[in-house]
């Protein structure tokens, strides 16, 4: 039981910096609801911005900055003893066995993760060390006093290894994510909202999109991917930025967010789901992991052929009435159901059981 005091402190161990949505959404958001509720947290991260606007470009890693992120974040761990309690983003250390890392916390801490990484050392890339590193994340998971998963297909992975395991969805401020009527009627407008690590999903798109634009005009945004080229389209890509991600959002007359079938996509999130729906868009999408919680038929389409995509795109395009509708239900879900609002209690009560408070 901690002794009582002004403010829960709370030690953040993020594995990326600010650049990576999961920091920004799974940690920093949630900085000013906590210390309405007598919660401190500070965040820091292991891998910095550097670090991802290298990896993005396929430029060499900046190794002396990890270098120095890795004496930092030591530097963390020998002062944990002033905070009540710690949150595990990911992971403390890349390549660091599990019975090491969860033993590096002498403090209670909570185990966050938004994507299948468990899956992580047991790919082709890691095969050398698939033996020592394999199971790493089961043995972090079992040593945390609590568990936050992203989806509740995460959340069944993390339950059998530690009960105290609830669903956290990745979610947006709603007072921030809001709808901004533009002129949308011009040219039938989809959009896409990623990295360069997730645009090859989106070749899925390009056969239902290049015939939809041999019908009528169609423009295809996509933000913070890849450049792709499809016939009969006209595709803009934009950098992206947080400044400007919103406002490009509200120019979509639909959000897409195609997904493979496999593991690793099986324990995405939904998040750019969550950020059209917030904007009053209506979204297609794969019925693949978490976007089968947050989608429903009120506010958009689920599709996996060609021919399903392409029905579901005309729909949107053709029934501008029903579009409306759709997005007005998207919003309304999202504020109802992923919002940060809705969710910075769940994040204040497990602190608290955590801490012992």
């Amino acid at each position: 039981m901690r002794q009582n005091r002004a403010m829960i402190k709370v030690l953040g161990l993020a594995l990326y910096g600010p650049l990576a949505a999961s920091h920004r959404y799974r940690l920093l958001q949630y900085q000013p609801g906590l210390a309405d509720s007598g919660i401190d947290m500070e965040v820091h991260s292991l891998l910095n911005d550097a670090y991802l606007s290298s990896r993005f470009a396929g430029e060499q890693l900046p190794l002396l900055s990890i270098l120095k992120s890795g004496f930092q974040r030591l530097a963390h761990l020998v002062i944990q003893g002033k905070y009540d309690c710690a949150i595990i983003h990911c992971e403390l250390f890349p390549l660091l066995p599990g019975w090491i890392e969860s033993r590096l916390l002498r403090v209670p801490y909570i185990y966050d993760f938004d994507d299948a990484f468990y899956l992580k050392y047991k790919s082709k890339r890691f095969r050398v060390v698939s033996s020592l590193l394999g199971e790493k994340f089961n043995m972090v998971i079992r040593r945390a006093s609590a568990v936050t998963a992203g989806s509740q297909v995460l959340k069944n992975y993390a339950s059998p290894l530690n009960q105290n395991t609830i669903v956290l969805p990745t979610v947006v401020d709603t007072n921030r994510y809001l709808q901004n009527p533009v002129n949308k009627k011009n040219v039938f407008t989809v959009g896409w909202i990623g990295s360069p690590s997730t645009s090859p999903y989106l070749d899925q798109l390009i056969a239902p999109l290049s015939r939809l634009g041999q019908e009528r005009p169609v423009r295809f945004i996509i933000i913070g991917g890849k450049v792709l080229s499809i016939p009969n389209v006209e595709v803009v890509a934009i950098p992206w930025s947080e400044d400007s991600e919103i406002t490009l959002i509200n120019t979509f007359n639909v959000g897409v967010m195609p997904l493979p079938n496999d593991n690793w996509a099986q324990g995405k999130c939904a998040f750019k789901l969550i950020q059209y729906m917030a904007c009053g868009v209506p979204v297609i999408a794969s019925p693949v992991g978490a976007n089968r919680d947050v989608l429903n038929e009120s506010c958009g389409f689920f599709a996996e052929s060609e021919e399903e995509w392409l029905k579901a795109l005309r729909f949107i395009r053709d029934n501008l009435e029903k579009r409306e509708i759709m997005g007005k239900n998207a919003r309304e879900r999202i504020v109802n159901e992923y919002s940060l609002q809705q969710n910075v209690p769940l994040m204040v009560d497990t602190i608290k059981s955590v801490c012992g408070v």
